[in-house]
């Protein structure tokens, strides 16, 4: 049985909730909380989106408009999402954190798809369902590239960014394959 949408969304505030909460208990200081709740606030929010992707993928070519889990899942996503947002934001505020506005671009267009989602994703023709799918999958790679690059300001590359990398990208095709072996079944 599916958790409801009201469920889901209990978790994902709860969830949040836990993770600023410890990042508040390990480190007291503002600027340190917010650097750490941003930081796995975004990972919550990509495990969110990638079992999002991972219904769409399964379902296709099924419309996402019949498909209420997935749908749900895209809420909780982007509810997540924009708090992580918060976080984000706070981080950067108290830590005076240099913004490049070229860099700001491909990630301010998918906060854009990521906030419109739940309510414009459903009445897109497919392709347009796969470019938000994918494209949001690239801004993530592309922010964990990032930081196993070491570019990210006040965090270190980890084991974990090369993890997560790994995990987008053999998603990103791992789904891919399963659309098309599902869209190859219904013809």
């Amino acid at each position: 049985m599916k958790p409801t949408l009201q469920k889901l969304l209990i978790i994902g505030l709860v969830a949040e909730a836990l993770i600023f909460i410890g990042s508040y208990i390990m480190y007291p200081e503002w600027e340190e909380t917010f650097r750490y709740a941003a930081r796995y606030s975004g990972r919550l929010s990509a495990m969110v989106f990638l079992m999002a992707f991972y219904g769409f993928a399964m379902a296709f070519p099924k419309p996402l408009k019949e498909n209420s889990w997935v749908r749900n899942l895209i809420r909780l996503f982007a509810i997540v999402h924009i708090i992580h947002f918060g976080f984000l934001a706070m981080n950067i505020y108290l830590n005076n954190i240099a913004l490049v506005p070229v860099k700001l671009t491909g990630g301010a267009l998918a906060y854009l798809m990521i906030v419109s989602a739940p309510f414009v994703l459903h009445r897109l023709i497919k392709p347009l369902q796969m470019v938000y799918f994918y494209y949001v999958t690239v801004v993530m790679i592309v922010t964990y590239l990032s930081r196993a690059k070491g570019d990210f300001e006040g965090g270190e590359p980890f084991w974990f960014h090369y993890f997560a990398l790994g995990v987008l990208i053999a998603s990103a095709l791992i789904f891919g394959i399963l659309m098309f072996k599902n869209r190859k079944r219904t013809f």
